[in-house]
């Protein structure tokens, strides 16, 4: 059985792509009212340039029962249309005990998800049951693309004489919780020294980066920072740039082609700048953006 690392690896490899696809339908924005109508043209029109999909669970749980059946179809579609895809449940669940046990089974058996993301502010207790699927991606949300991350994230807390961030103590659990190679981290494009700093300490795990576009991360940088000691090992989100580049019901699905496209030319061509220049070293260092 794949490790889910070389899954992802695979399916960026498959269309040379580190694009990840946020499905999150805002009635507000789409071009069309109906959810499922909406997120299958947007697939049709990405699946072979993106290496990924990330429904974010908040906007369809807030349509009620429509809403989830909606998830359901979507979830179905990708995989008749895009089968190596990453599909990506962004639900971000923090419990303990026997609710923890049922958010991973709902996540991974119920909706059948490839990866989910999970808030570990409880500590291992929250994050334990997901790991136990060891085929599936497990992200800790680590760094966050928020403006007021820095409000928790970066309080000073002390761990064996050594004062550090509480993001890079969330880092450094992960790394300790990695037994099944299925651990990776969220760290979001708006903080790049901080993306820079966590990918030096830990240059193996997976990144889920979101932050690009809307939310002003720049791709270059994420890209150069996020990539893994092989050149690999990460997902860039991008959720309002490719889903409302256009309000029109005749040609939203070209223009998010367009707008996926021109992500993942971006990235490719930063990837080959951090070729160029080395990559990452043995020593964990990075050549500057």
């Amino acid at each position: 059985m794949s490790t889910f690392k070389e899954r992802l690896n695979s399916a960026s490899s498959l269309h040379n792509s580190f694009v990840c696809v946020g499905l999150d339908p805002d009635p507000a924005r789409m071009a069309v009212p109906d959810i499922l109508e909406f997120n299958r043209t947007i697939i049709d029109a990405t699946a072979d340039v993106v290496c990924a999909f990330k429904p974010q669970l908040a906007f369809y749980e807030a349509f009620g029962i429509p809403g989830l059946q909606a998830l359901e179809g979507t979830i179905a579609h990708i995989r008749r249309v895009t089968p190596h895809a990453i599909i990506l449940g962004d639900a971000k669940r923090g419990d303990i005990g026997s609710t923890a046990t049922a958010y991973a089974k709902a996540m991974f058996e119920v909706w059948g998800f490839d990866a989910t993301t999970v808030n570990v502010y409880q500590g291992f207790d929250a994050v334990e049951p997901f790991l136990k699927y060891g085929d599936r991606g497990v992200f800790v949300l680590c760094r966050s693309s928020n403006p007021s991350a820095r409000d928790i994230q970066d309080l000073p807390v002390e761990v064996g004489g050594t004062t550090m961030p509480v993001y890079r103590r969330v880092a450094e659990r992960s790394e300790a919780w990695n037994s099944a190679g299925n651990v990776g981290l969220v760290i979001g494009a708006t903080y790049p020294e901080e993306l820079e700093e966590l990918r030096k300490e830990h240059p193996t795990l997976p990144l889920l980066i979101p932050g690009v576009g809307a939310q002003g991360g720049d791709v270059v940088a994420a890209t150069m920072y996020g990539l893994d000691k092989d050149g690999g090992g990460m997902l860039i989100s991008s959720s309002r740039d490719i889903l409302y580049a256009s309000s029109d019901p005749k040609t939203y699905g070209d223009a998010a082609r367009g707008a996926a496209i021109k992500l993942r030319d971006q990235i490719n061509a930063a990837v080959q700048l951090w070729q160029a220049s080395g990559g990452l070293t043995s020593e964990g260092g990075r050549p500057g953006v």
